[in-house]
């Protein structure tokens, strides 16, 4: 089980940075672990993003 953690805090730190590494994602046993990780990184980097977004667009 940790190495599944360890293939889904990859892609997470992987999508947080923008960058997605072709060989893990193809990996059979652990890529979808990987995958899952890097989707949920941009997720957060999208909402980071449309945070700063909202507070600069404020019209107060």
């Amino acid at each position: 089980m940790d190495d599944e953690f360890r293939a889904y805090d990859a892609g997470r730190t992987d999508g947080l940075l923008g960058k997605r590494d072709a060989v893990q994602a193809g990996n059979p046993v652990f890529g979808r672990d990987y995958r899952i990780g890097f989707i949920d990184g941009r997720i957060e980097v999208y909402r980071l993003r449309a945070g700063v977004r909202r507070i600069v667009e404020d019209p107060e």
